[in-house]
Formats: structure tokens, C-alpha cells, sequence
């Protein structure tokens, strides 16, 4: 694999990579962020001066006052003339007005940098993930996925917002330093630049080993959101099999995973900030003994040593803001490389490049000679031929893992086959324009999802400029408006989170009337009826059969009373289809399907 196609950050949780790996991920990192900063150039180049300008006007300060002690204020004591002392100490005053001004424009250019950026990744991460393919969402997490949009952009806007500014003015400091010291007393600014060795070699272990402390830092941290995300998310299933104390028990070895990488990168500042202080006192000294002798000799003048100590410290001053700058760094790199991955991803169904209309479908589905293996090799459906008619209404039965439920996938165009075509009214799905696909083909599924809002809005979902007329109408379709009317508000009741005021068989009668309303042309209910009891069972059946009429619908079920419904059964077994008929004639016939249903009738009895 060539390291330009690094990429899928279920693959990256871990805070070890070659080198190759490496570089492809920086290089992958570096182009996202070069995409993001491009619209910004004039405020980028804005901010750039601004920050110059504040930084010279406060760079020249120790080199007015050696002026002024060497040579304004003999002048003002021995004869009397203060209009030098006078005109320094404007000077000093206004140049550091002047800084000053330009550090608070400054704070907001580079805040409002900071958003931008911030805004933008927070989109694209959004839209991003929204557009991939049900594939990746199977296999990431949803605590990764939080832990890109919350930890790893906090990380991010960290370094933005203080961070880069204290890296910045301390690039600028130094620099403005150097060639200032370089200026009135070249031969201190070669002292410095000797300390500038041990300095180098300091940073540069720091940033190795800070970089695989931090990567390894944002490994936990994802991994700790996911412990926490996933038990709250599944609290009934940990508080009905007591499993508390085991949860504790996993959380408590992550934290404590989270706490040791934390303390690993913490000792590397406990070498890096002696040493920075030592460098820095080293070199003063340095510089005050050497200007001592030559003052004493009268080769420098006072003042002039005074500027030179007050800039070596000026030097080493920011340096510990570059440490505190790659403390941030180390961490944003790490996040952006996890953000990075999630925006390389590609979706496994691609949009058609040139898109074939269907705005009228009929309904008619075809499988010609299609197979399906998952990302792990696995097959689960091997060379199905099948032709399902406009308006037929056909149930798929099956053991666990026939592959029933990948063959609805494939109808919803959630998967591609591996081999083979899945075509409606003749044209292949991944042809089809992606409008008029979600418009002729819709899938309910046994996890209702209702999402924050009113229960008008849930049932809206395919349909948003439906009038509430529809809504009720759609409602009373599937027998859902009664216990709609019921509610605090009826359609205006807020389900909360998740669907949280009504049951699952609720729940349930809510997407059957998003389903009516969308009016689709092919109709997938994948376990759809699992969640209802049998007296809503009962209820549904008759709303089903006005939900399915005149359109094709697929439906998955082990209950064979909704089976009972169809006109056309198919028993699948290991991908295949094993029988194939009307219920009748498959219970007639004393195969798989009537040994099935048979069993159903006892367990009713």
C-alpha cells in the first residue's frame, strides 16, 4: 500500500506507524488544513502584519534605554540638555503604545481566525460523515465519531487561540531580538547563538518524544468517550444484567491508561523546563561576565551591556512560550490527524457521475446475478437472480444470518454488490440519480429512531413541506393517530430524546406514518413490526396492508403472522434462496417454510 493512501482512522487508533505512515499522514494533515486556510490569505496576511508591527515597536525598547543611559542622560547631567532624555522617553512610551494597540488588534484578528477555522472543520466534518456510506458507520463507533467532533477540535481551537499566538510572538521576539543584540553588540549575539546548540538539540528531543506522547494521549482519550458513550447509551442492558461493577471496572483501567499517558508527556516538560532555565541563565552570565571585562576596559559602554542582558533575557523568555506552544501542537497534531482521517474517508457508494432520472418509478426490482461479501471477506449472498414484479409484495424468511437483511440493504442502495447489478425498472441503482432513488425506495427498519422535535415533525422526516392535513391523514393510515391524539400536545408533543415519551410499539406506528406519508415506491420493512406487541400487532396488520398496496415491498420478519400478508415468500439459506412461492403453496409444498410455520402455530397455541 503506498503511503499516499494512508487513510481510515479505524485503522489509525493506535500511536504507533511506520515511517512511511508517518509522512503520509502529516502530508494528508497539511493538505487539510492548507484547504481550510486558503480562503483566509488576506486575513492570514493581515494578521501577519499586524503582529510584526506590535512586535518590533516592543523589540526596540531595550535599545532606547541603552541610548538613553549612554547618551541622553550624560548630555542631560553634564549639560544640561534634556531634550534627548525628553525625546527617548516619548519614544518609549509611544512605540509601546503603539505595541500595545497592535497586540489588541492582534487578539481579535487572530480570533477571528481562529472561528473561521473552527467553523469550517466543524462543517466539514459534519457534512462529512453524513455522506458516508453505511459501512463506516457499522464499523466507527459513535464515540469516535464524538470524540473527532468535541476533544480533537478543542484540541485544535487550543493551539489556535493561545497557543499559535504565543508561538508566533515568540518566533517574532526572538528574531527582532537577535538582530537588535546583533546590532549593538555583535559580539554578545554570537554567545547567544552558541547557546542556540544545546537549545536546538533540546527542542528536538522534546518534539520527537512529546509527538508520541501526545498521539498516544489522543488514542486514550478516544477510547475513553467510547467506554463512556457506549455504557450510557446501553444503561438498560448494564443495569438489567448488573453489570455496573464490570463497567467500572473497564472504565476504571481506561482513566487509568488516560491518567499514565497524560503523566508520560508531563515528565518530558519536567527535563525541558530546567533545561530552558539553565540555557538562559548560563548565557546571562555568560554575557555579563564577558561585558563586565570589556566595560572595565572601556570597549562597551554600560548601557549597552544593560540592553544586551535585557535582550538575552527578552530571547529566552518566549522560548518557555514554545514549550507551552508544543505542549498544544503536539496535541492538535495528533486530533488533526484523527479529523483528517475521518475527512479521507470515502464513501463505499458513489454517486453516479452521470446520473440516469427516474421520477416516476414503477416499482419493479431486479437481481441479476448478484453477490455480496462485507469488507471482511465473508459472503452473504452468492449469484441471487431474482425479479420481484411492480406492486408484489414478497416476505423473506429465514435463520439468522441467511442473508435477508443485506439483500434489503442492497435495495436501499446502502451496499453496492460485489458482483452483479440490483436494478429498479431496469436501471441499476448505482446509475440511478440519488433524488430519485430515496424518493422511490424506503426502508423501516425495527429501531425506530425519532429525532428531538414533535412527533408532526418525526412523521414529516421524508416529506418536510407536508401540511399537517397529511400528517393527521398519514397518521390515521397506520392507526397511530389515536394514541397521537392522546399525548400532551398530540402532534405537537415533543418526543424528546430518542423518542423517550412513547413506547417502542409507538415508536414503531410513528415511522409507518413517516413511511405512508413519504409514499415510496418500493417499501422495505426490515423487522419492523418487532417491537409490537400482539394486541398492536393486530392493530398494524390492516394499516400494513394499506401501506403496502400498489407498491413493492419487501418484508423481513420472524413473526409469520405479518408474513401471512404477501403474495410471494422467500426462504433463504446461506445467500441463497431455497424456496420460492406464494405462502400457501409453500406450506402445501412441506418444505423449510412449513416446517417454520408450523412451528410458529405451536408456539401460539
Amino acid at each position: 500500500m503506498s503511503p499516499e493512501t494512508v487513510r481510515g482512522t479505524r485503522g489509525e487508533d493506535r500511536d504507533q506507524y511506520t515511517r512511511e505512515e508517518s509522512r503520509a499522514i502529516r502530508r494528508r494533515s497539511l493538505r487539510l488544513l492548507g484547504s481550510i486556510l486558503a480562503p483566509l490569505k488576506r486575513l492570514i496576511w493581515l494578521t501577519g502584519i499586524v503582529i510584526v508591527v506590535s512586535t518590533a515597536m516592543r523589540a526596540i525598547g531595550p535599545t532606547l534605554i541603552a541610548f538613553g543611559i549612554d547618551e541622553a542622560l550624560p548630555r542631560a547631567v553634564d549639560q544640561g540638555d534634556w531634550g534627548p532624555a525628553i525625546l527617548i522617553g516619548l519614544a518609549f512610551v509611544v512605540s509601546g503604545g503603539i505595541g500595545a494597540a497592535f497586540v489588541g488588534w492582534y487578539i481579535v484578528l487572530i480570533a477571528r481566525l481562529t472561528q473561521a477555522v473552527m467553523m469550517e472543520l466543524r462543517t466539514r466534518i459534519f457534512r462529512h460523515t453524513q455522506r458516508l456510506s453505511l459501512e463506516f458507520h457499522e464499523g466507527y463507533t459513535s464515540g469516535r465519531i464524538i470524540a473527532r467532533q468535541t476533544s480533537d477540535l478543542e484540541s485544535i481551537q487550543e493551539l489556535l487561540d493561545g497557543s499559535l499566538n504565543e508561538l508566533i510572538d515568540a518566533i517574532l521576539i526572538g528574531s527582532f531580538t537577535l538582530l537588535m543584540l546583533f546590532l549593538i553588540d555583535w559580539r554578545s549575539g554570537l554567545l547567544l547563538l552558541g547557546m542556540g546548540i544545546p537549545l536546538v538539540l533540546l527542542m528536538r528531543w522534546f518534539v520527537r518524544e512529546s509527538q508520541k506522547g501526545f498521539r498516544a494521549t489522543r488514542v486514550v482519550s478516544a477510547r475513553l468517550i467510547v467506554q463512556f458513550v457506549e455504557t450510557m447509551t446501553g444503561i438498560r442492558a448494564v443495569q438489567a444484567f448488573r453489570r455496573e461493577p464490570r463497567g467500572r471496572e473497564v472504565f476504571g483501567r481506561v482513566a487509568d491508561d488516560y491518567r499514565r499517558a497524560n503523566l508520560r508527556v508531563f515528565r518530558l516538560f519536567g527535563v525541558l523546563d530546567p533545561g530552558l532555565i539553565l540555557l538562559a541563565n548560563v548565557t546571562i552570565a555568560g554575557v555579563l561576565l564577558w561585558g563586565a571585562l570589556r566595560v572595565s576596559d572601556g570597549t562597551l559602554a554600560i548601557g549597552v551591556l544593560l540592553a544586551s542582558v535585557l535582550y538575552v533575557r527578552n530571547f529566552f523568555g518566549p522560548i518557555e512560550e514554545v514549550a507551552m506552544f508544543l505542549n498544544s501542537y503536539q496535541s492538535a497534531t495528533a486530533a488533526l490527524e484523527k479529523v483528517s482521517g475521518v475527512l479521507e474517508e470515502d464513501p463505499t457508494v458513489q454517486d453516479p457521475e452521470r446520473a440516469r432520472r427516474l421520477p416516476e418509478a414503477r416499482g419493479e426490482l431486479e437481481f441479476d446475478g448478484v453477490s455480496f461479501a462485507y469488507a471482511t471477506g465473508r459472503t452473504v449472498l452468492a449469484d441471487c437472480a431474482l425479479t420481484i414484479p411492480a406492486g408484489q409484495t414478497v416476505a423473506l424468511v429465514g435463520t439468522t444470518g441467511a442473508g435477508k437483511s443485506t439483500l434489503a440493504k442492497l435495495v436501499a442502495r446502502f451496499y453496492d454488490p460485489t458482483a452483479g447489478r440490483v436494478l429498479l425498472d431496469g436501471v441499476d441503482l448505482r446509475q440511478l440519480d440519488p433524488e430519485d432513488l430515496r424518493r422511490a425506495i424506503v426502508m423501516v427498519t425495527q429501531e425506530a429512531y425519532l429525532f428531538s422535535g414533535t412527533v408532526a415533525e418525526n412523521i414529516a422526516l421524508g416529506k418536510p413541506d407536508a401540511t399537517l392535513a397529511e400528517i393527521r391523514a398519514a397518521a390515521e393510515a397506520v392507526g397511530a393517530h389515536g394514541f397521537i391524539e392522546a399525548l400532551p400536545d398530540g402532534y405537537d408533543t415533543d418526543v424528546n430524546k430518542r423518542g423517550g415519551r412513547v413506547s417502542a410499539g409507538q415508536r414503531q406506528l410513528v415511522s409507518f406514518a413517516r413511511a405512508f406519508l413519504a409514499d415510496p415506491r418500493v417499501l422495505i420493512l426490515d423487522e419492523a413490526t418487532a417491537s409490537l406487541d400482539l394486541p398492536s400487532e393486530r392493530l398494524v396488520q390492516d394499516a400494513l396492508q394499506r401501506l403496502l398496496a400498489d407498491r413493492t415491498a419487501i418484508i423481513i420478519a420472524h413473526r409469520l403472522s405479518t408474513v401471512a400478508i404477501a403474495d410471494r415468500v422467500l426462504v433463504m439459506e446461506h445467500g441463497r434462496v431455497v424456496e420460492d412461492g406464494s405462502p400457501a403453496a409453500l406450506i402445501a409444498a412441506g418444505g423449510r417454510y412449513a416446517a417454520l410455520n408450523a412451528g410458529w402455530e405451536a408456539s401460539q397455541a
